[in-house]
């Protein structure tokens, strides 16, 4: 099977991954402090994986979206209240318009709060407000590539707060069962969730142990410094097509980028003030232009 373009804006080296990652921070603070509603604190935690998944790692082709993704890596975001960080990515690689950003969670816009699929923003192939879903969905996509011949690979993204979902352990039963060895989950291990500590709330035990018991081809990350980020992720895909499914444990700082946001379960769903966002910006350069 042809594989499919790479997206235009693929970056070669770890310092152009950080200056785009910088304008997607930039972008996060500044699209939800305009909506004075939205999750910033897991989108700058999450920021440097996903700017390196695609602007470096996966296969897509962000001129060309279809819903099937036949010869492209798919992703899914199951912890879709990080949506601003998901559609900083998609904009500035090429899905739709970065003046699209200055919508977000506006009456009628695409950008909603979490993403759907109704409006058909490209670059999104399901709608993930509820928590819990996406690791069933990405099994399903990566059991589709396998029957179809198709040798891409599918990614997901979770929060580890949305383990404490009972749907996620019954598809980590599922993908070990029928060896979806084409399918890398990542969780970003932040240790927070909107109430609190994970620990506190509902503490998760040994992770790592607890996916190799499940079956899964367990490794860790930290998430956080993108040269590691590089490196991680392909690991990751050396490790796939060996009969398990992946998983990638990944150490992030919720808030990471933003001094007064970092490490704090405060900054899960909190938009900043105007003095507030002022002290990001500063922190955050910019490099690409702001929309």
């Amino acid at each position: 099977m042809t594989q499919p373009a790479l997206a235009e804006a693929r970056a070669a080296s770890v310092e152009e991954l950080k200056s785009i990652a910088s304008q997607v921070r930039r972008d996060i603070v500044r699209m939800v402090h305009g909506a004075q509603s939205g999750h910033p604190g897991g989108s700058l935690g999450c920021t440097d994986f996903l700017v390196a998944l695609y602007f470096h790692e996966m296969r897509h082709d962000a001129g060309h979206f279809t819903m099937d993704g036949i010869g492209e890596d798919l992703f899914f975001l199951s912890n879709g209240h990080i949506s601003p960080l998901f559609y900083s990515v998609l904009a500035r690689s090429g899905y739709f318009p970065v003046q699209e950003l200055g919508t977000f969670r506006r009456i009628s816009s695409r950008l909603q709060g979490h993403p759907t699929t109704h409006d058909h923003l490209p670059g999104v192939r399901i709608a993930s407000g509820s928590l819990g879903q996406g690791l069933s969905v990405g099994v399903g996509a990566a059991l589709a590539k396998k029957l179809n011949g198709d040798p891409a690979l599918v990614y997901t993204l979770h929060g580890d707060g949305e383990l404490q979902e009972g749907q996620i352990w019954e598809a980590a039963m599922a993908a070990a069962a029928k060896k979806v060895d084409n399918l890398i989950a990542t969780v970003d291990w932040n240790g927070r969730q909107i109430d609190g500590d994970v620990d506190e709330v509902m503490p998760l035990g040994d992770l790592p142990a607890k996916w190799k018991a499940f079956g899964w081809d367990v490794m860790e990350m930290q998430g956080n410094d993108m040269a590691a980020v590089l490196q991680g992720l392909e690991a990751a895909k050396h490790r796939t097509g060996k009969g398990k499914p992946v998983m990638v444990l990944m150490r992030t700082e919720m808030g990471k980028g933003v001094d007064y946001m970092e490490g704090s379960h405060k900054w899960h769903g909190v938009a900043p003030n105007d003095a507030q966002l002022a002290a990001a910006l500063k922190q955050l350069p910019e490099t690409l232009g702001d929309y």
